[in-house]
C-alpha cells in the first residue's frame, strides 16, 4: 500500500528540479508541514518564501516574483487558496497572466471532521472560471510528478489540486503514460464511460474491474486535466458507452460531471408534433414516473 501522498511527490520533483534551477521558488502560508514542502524550505532557505496565515499575500507575492522572472509555487489549503485569495488569483496571477503554479493541498474533503470550513467542494468550479487558469487534478503520486515536470517548462498560470492523505497507487514508475492536457483511457469498454479525477480515478478503475465481474465492460478515463478539458477523449468515450458516469470529489454544481454534460454528444430533436417528440423523449407522465423509478431502483 502507498504510503507517498501526492504533495510528497511535488516537493521531490521541486527538490530535484531546484539543483540546478535557482529560479524555482516556493511559498507557504504557514503550510509548509501540511504541504510536504519542509524538506526544499531546509534545502533551499534562499528559495523558499514563508508568508504565514496570508493567503491574499502568498498569492500577491507569487504573481510578483513571477513577473521578476521567477517560477513561483505557491501552496496552501485548497478551501482557503480557492477562495480567501480569489481575487488574487484571478488579478494578479490569471488576469496578469504570470507564471504561478497555485497548489491546492488537502483538497476536497481531505480534513474530514472540520466540516464545511475546511472543505474545498466549490474549487474546481471557482477556479475553471477564471480566464488563463488552467486546473489539474492528478489521481496518483505518479502522474502528480508527470505533471510538475511539465508545468515547469512552461509559464502560464495553473492550480493544482491534491489530496491530503496517500492514495493507492495507479501508475508505476515505469508505466506512467503522460500527455498534458490530454486524458489517460484505464479501461475501455461499451457499456459505460466512467470519468473520474483526482482521488476518485483509483475507485473509478476498480468500479469497472466489479462491473466486470457483471459482465458490464467499462471504459474508465483518469481526466486529471479539468481545464483544458480533453473533449475529444469524452465524445470518443461517450459515443462509444450506452451510459456516463462522473466521479469527483466536488460538489455538483460546476465540476467535471457539469463540464462533461456539455461535452457529451448531441443529436438534433426528432421531428414530430409536439405531444409526439415530448412522448419520445419521455417527457409526458408516464416518462417521468418511470426516470424516478429507474432512479430508485
Amino acid at each position: 500500500m502507498n504510503k507517498i501522498p501526492n504533495r510528497k511527490a511535488i516537493c521531490d520533483v521541486l527538490l530535484k528540479e531546484a539543483e540546478t534551477d535557482k529560479d524555482i521558488v516556493v511559498l507557504c502560508s504557514d503550510s509548509r508541514g501540511s504541504a510536504s514542502l519542509a524538506p526544499f524550505a531546509e534545502a533551499y532557505p534562499e528559495q523558499f518564501v514563508e508568508m504565514g496565515i496570508a493567503e491574499q499575500d502568498l498569492v500577491s507575492v507569487s504573481a510578483g516574483l513571477a513577473h521578476c522572472g521567477k517560477k513561483a509555487f505557491a501552496a496552501s489549503p485548497a478551501c482557503f487558496l480557492s477562495t480567501r485569495s480569489y481575487e488574487q488569483c484571478k488579478i494578479d496571477v490569471a488576469y496578469s497572466n504570470t507564471n504561478v503554479k497555485l497548489i491546492g493541498i488537502s483538497g476536497g474533503i481531505s480534513y474530514g471532521a472540520l466540516g464545511m470550513s475546511h472543505h474545498s467542494a466549490q474549487d474546481i468550479a471557482a477556479m475553471s472560471a477564471i480566464p488563463n487558469m488552467r486546473v489539474y487534478l492528478p489521481s496518483d503520486r505518479f502522474q502528480t510528478a508527470k505533471l510538475i515536470e511539465a508545468l515547469l517548462k512552461d509559464e502560464k498560470p495553473a492550480y493544482i489540486r491534491v489530496g491530503r492523505n496517500p492514495v493507492e497507487d495507479i501508475y508505476t514508475e515505469d508505466n506512467c503514460p503522460f500527455e498534458m492536457d490530454k486524458a489517460t483511457v484505464l479501461a475501455e469498454g461499451t457499456d459505460a464511460a466512467i470519468i473520474a479525477c483526482g482521488e476518485m480515478v483509483r475507485p473509478a478503475y476498480e468500479a469497472a474491474k466489479l462491473l466486470e465481474k457483471d459482465g458490464i465492460h467499462a471504459t474508465v478515463l483518469d481526466m486529471y486535466c479539468v481545464k483544458p478539458l480533453d473533449k475529444e477523449a469524452i465524445v470518443k468515450a461517450a459515443s462509444n458507452a450506452k451510459v456516463v458516469v462522473t466521479a469527483e470529489e466536488h460538489a455538483p454544481f460546476g465540476g467535471l460531471g457539469s463540464m462533461v454534460s456539455q461535452v457529451v454528444p448531441d443529436a438534433p430533436v426528432v421531428s414530430g408534433t409536439s405531444q409526439e417528440v415530448f412522448d419520445y423523449y419521455g417527457m409526458n407522465a408516464e416518462g417521468i414516473a418511470k426516470t424516478v423509478k429507474d432512479v430508485l431502483k
